[in-house]
């Protein structure tokens, strides 16, 4: 698609208060492939007055229809499903097929999820003496990353409008293009000017006006636990609701009993799908000490399958961020069995897939989330040591259990302090609640519990 050369605010594609823009880079062979405004509070202001404005009309829309405005909105983006993954393919640098059946499959059917929750939730209870109404929390300001550019995009938008809140967008600066594809598609549905603006624009500029604005009620960011740190405090200040969704840095444990080929193949195909730019993925791999040579060579070995077939990292600051890793990894006296620093490549921001054994849990790379194509394996003598290895981090998004019988694997992921547990590789949930424990933030995404974050609570007593 063809870059915009303005903002989506209140219906309509205007131009940016300044003159800066932001290059967008094929990361596959480091060209300029658009340009962007770069905006500014002020842009920011103009956006949240546009959903202020937008928003009372639209909180007293029925459910039924604001449900049918969005059932239109996942209309359109099927339609242009195609554009959807050549758009994220050109700016993420993710394979095409990867593109199509995840950057683009997964937000069409979060979108469709949310076009029927909204028709069929219950947005008032009775509590004894007391109807309890669930209203819509006001003004969002989403400010999303780029890793799964869309998907991100939907997973906050979709129940914001679902619930009758009216949405400001800032998206990652490297991937802005599937922002603006995803304006086009909320202005093709129809929705009512105003209830969705996106304003383009660096994090410390655009995000951080975003998430200080008085007139923004509730700031929704996923990214860095660095920065949802300083935006939580920035919303505590203003006593404005905040939903963050942070850093992993997830368990794979395989127990004795799994059947390991299977537990270590979707282990490594797992950190390796999308360049292991991927806050949920099972970056540490945890075995038994007596199938822990077996692992780390069966690892090895599936790595290697990769080769270059995975796509780059987004960028030369993260690809020098990932090889940074890797260095400590071997200085830190890990022993590498695939892949490394060199790159599989001329051109473009390649990692080749990386794989390190004899990693101890108080390593930089057991501890650390990379944000690449690296996986770490440890040992472990017993279940209780699986266990305190499993929750000694700061993070607790996402992890997966593998054993011979479902119930050892449940009782097992029951004790795991993380927001989501694959069990023998269960397959992802749209209607699920995802987010973390601990530092991997606050609140959840997808499905009820999703939509509920978007609403407060009035209850009036008879």
């Amino acid at each position: 698609m063809k870059a915009h050369d303005g903002l989506y605010i209140d219906g309509a594609w205007r131009p940016a208060a300044g003159q800066d823009v932001i290059d967008v880079v094929n990361p596959v062979d480091e060209q300029v492939i658009g340009q962007v405004p770069a905006g500014t509070a002020v842009d920011v202001d103009t956006a949240v007055r546009a959903a202020r404005a937008a928003f009372p009309a639209w909180a007293a829309t029925p459910p039924a229809e604001r449900a049918a405005r969005l059932a239109a909105l996942r209309d359109v983006l099927v339609a242009r499903k195609d554009e959807i993954a050549e758009t994220v393919t050109a700016e993420l640098g993710s394979p095409l097929q990867f593109s199509q059946n995840v950057h683009a499959a997964v937000p069409i059917a979060v979108a469709g999820s949310y076009a029927e929750l909204a028709a069929t939730y219950a947005f008032e209870e009775k509590a004894g003496n007391s109807t309890v109404y669930l209203e819509p929390v006001g003004v969002v300001g989403a400010i999303t990353p780029w890793n799964y550019p869309l998907h991100q995009i939907v997973a906050k938008v979709a129940p914001a409008l679902a619930a009758g809140c009216a949405v400001v967008l800032k998206p990652a600066e490297d991937t802005p293009l599937t922002a603006q594809l995803f304006a086009e598609a909320v202005h093709e549905a129809g929705l009512p000017a105003g209830v969705f603006n996106l304003v383009t624009g660096l994090g410390p500029v655009a995000g951080q006006a975003l998430a200080e604005h008085p007139g923004v009620d509730l700031v929704s960011f996923t990214g860095s636990t660095a920065v949802g740190r300083q935006i939580g405090a920035t919303a505590g200040a203003a006593i404005k609701k905040v939903a963050l969704e942070l850093g992993g840095k997830s368990a794979n444990v395989i127990l004795p009993s799994a059947d390991l080929a299977k537990a270590v193949n979707v282990g490594v195909a797992n950190v390796m799908s999308n360049s292991g730019q991927t806050c949920s993925a099972w970056t540490r791999m945890l075995v038994h000490r007596d199938q822990y040579e077996e692992a780390v060579g069966l690892a090895a070995t599936a790595a290697a399958k990769y080769g270059d077939r995975i796509g780059p990292v987004v960028n030369a600051k993260q690809r020098a961020r990932v090889l940074g890793y890797i260095d400590k990894g071997l200085a830190e006296g890990a022993r590498l069995v695939a892949g490394g620093t060199e790159s599989p490549r001329e051109q473009g921001y390649f990692i080749s897939p990386t794989v390190f054994a004899d990693v101890t849990p108080e390593m930089t790379i057991a501890q650390e989330e990379i944000f690449g194509p690296v996986l770490a394996i440890l040992r472990y003598e017993d279940e209780e040591d699986a266990l305190r290895i499993a929750n000694g981090t700061v993070y607790g998004l996402a992890g997966a259990v593998w054993a011979g019988d479902e119930t050892e694997a449940v009782a097992f992921a029951r004790r795991l302090e993380t927001g989501q547990v694959d069990i023998n590789g269960g397959r992802f949930n749209p209607l699920a609640p995802f987010g973390g424990y601990k530092q991997s933030g606050v609140g959840r995404e997808l499905g009820t519990h999703g939509l509920s974050e978007y609403l407060q609570t009035k209850s009036l007593q008879f």
